[in-house]
């Protein structure tokens, strides 16, 4: 059974390596890999990998695939609730919990993004509530191996973090089977989120 540390320092982890790649975080790279034996057994040979691809890699061409992959591609979208409720009123209500569930423990990022977005529902978990974060990421277990199955239908690096990522997600939470989003995708009725939540104010955190 895997720790409550080693669950920490591996969110933690995840959410640096799916953060955008600027010069800060790829400074950090070598933390993860110093502390790769602090992880969970079954999630250190995918990170192995991505560190590896990533520390080899020069930084403006790991922007461009960061960019390709996750800001042109809807199947690998980072942002959880988008999976299940698409751009609908019903997303607008799905970020409220996050942010509550945030506001909860009195943790905040103050740099402007949803709190959907994986990296910081990772941080959340590695330095706020871990029985929480683990009980969102539960919950939208069927996203996250949607996001796996794009990423590595995409080819790209980063299939290996989402992979370490789910040895540690919970499997049999109530919610949607992965297969049951892949059928229908996300819904598509365009209502506009600002009349019923301004989501300028569910921002907590942002990549610059």
């Amino acid at each position: 059974m895997t720790s409550p540390t080693a669950t920490r320092r591996l969110l933690a982890a995840c959410s640096l390596l799916l953060s955008y790649p600027d010069e800060a975080t790829v400074e950090r790279i070598p933390l993860v890999r110093d502390h790769l034996d602090d992880l969970p057994a079954s999630a250190r040979g995918p990170l192995v990998r991505f560190v590896d691809w990533l520390g080899g890699t020069d930084v403006l061409a790991a922007q461009e695939h960061y960019v390709e992959i996750f800001d042109r591609r809807r199947k690998a979208c980072l942002y959880l609730t988008y999976f299940l409720n698409g751009d609908t009123r019903g997303r607008g209500m799905a970020l409220v919990g996050f942010k509550e569930a945030y506001q909860s423990v009195g943790f905040t990022i103050d740099t402007g993004e949803l709190p959907d977005f994986l990296p910081v529902v990772l941080e959340f978990g590695a330095v706020g509530d871990l029985d929480a974060a683990l009980g969102i990421l539960g919950r939208n277990r069927a996203g996250l191996e949607l996001l796996h199955h794009a990423l590595d239908g995409f080819e790209s690096p980063y299939a290996d973090v989402a992979a370490a990522l789910l040895t540690v997600v919970p499997t049999g939470m109530q919610g949607p089977k992965a297969a049951e989003l892949a059928a229908s995708g996300p819904p598509t009725e365009m209502v506009g989120l600002t009349p019923f939540i301004p989501l300028e104010s569910l921002h907590v955190g942002a990549r610059t």
